[in-house]
């Protein structure tokens, strides 16, 4: 598969970022060059069902880490730096699992190997709602929207995937049906019996619940050489609640290890 991508920067260690679901590589650009400036070569990658990425399925794991071996051996690329959010944290870790030794470290933010229930089931719905071969603006769109999901930021995020048609009239940029019919898969546990060693950092915010206190034993078992950040004014999307902060915290992490 042909991953959509963009490249900030020709030179430095290779560092490839991996958005979350109904993300896209663009809501990473303004990390992805505040991390470029400080010497990295940055990838920012949309998977598979998600922005310009094929609509293919299967919508799992195992596929979306094969999807990133596939894209690191098409662009020639070894020994990277491996950063995920939420859904593309889980697809790192499964990839840390599957390809041991082919990276060098792993950025894992706000998303713990462990299995997560559905909790998107009302935004699916609300998105499913709206008749996107009818409406005529965004408006409309964030209308309907705003029947299932009360916060503007959320719904703001949501319909940056709302695009218009060369032809007319709007479609989505994330597979809608698959991700409604699959979102169970999203949640799937990451398992192994051989721990990764590698360098890795967790990064949570502090207004988050997704990775708790008490899921650091398991974390470990799995990735043993791993640490834990938590970034005060940050709920799950951490990058862009605390910017500086999550870069810095990158940056202290990375010049530790690399």
């Amino acid at each position: 598969m042909q991953l959509n991508f963009k490249q900030i920067g020709d030179t430095g260690k290779p560092l490839l970022i991996l958005h979350g679901v109904f993300g896209f590589l663009d809501n990473w650009l303004t990390i992805g060059k505040a991390i470029s400036e400080h010497g990295y070569r940055v990838y920012l990658v949309d998977q598979r069902n998600h922005g310009r990425s094929p609509h293919e399925a299967p919508l799992n794991f195992p596929t979306m880490a094969a999807d990133l071996r596939e894209f690191l051996n098409q662009q020639n690329i070894g020994s990277p730096i491996l950063l995920g959010h939420s859904m593309g944290g889980k697809t790192v870790m499964e990839y840390a699992v599957t390809y041991p030794g082919s990276f060098d470290a792993l950025v894992i933010v706000d998303i713990g190997p462990k299995a997560y229930p559905i909790h998107h089931t009302k935004i699916l719905k609300g998105l499913n709602a709206i008749p996107i071969g009818q409406i005529e603006n965004r408006n409309q769109a964030d209308e309907i929207l705003s029947e299932y999901e009360p916060l503007p930021g959320v719904r703001q995020f949501l319909l940056k995937n709302l695009y218009r048609k060369e032809e007319g009239g709007f479609a989505w940029r994330f597979n809608l049906p698959l991700l409604t019919t699959d979102m169970a898969n999203v949640g799937a546990q990451v398992k192994s019996n051989t721990p990764v060693g590698t360098p890795a950092l967790f990064m949570r915010g502090a207004n988050s619940n997704y990775i708790l206190d008490e899921d650091w034993e398991d974390i470990v078992k799995l990735f043993p050489n791993a640490q834990l950040k938590t970034i005060e004014g940050a709920g799950h999307w951490v990058q862009a609640d605390q910017p500086k902060a999550f870069v810095s915290t990158l940056l202290e992490f990375l010049d530790g290890v690399i």
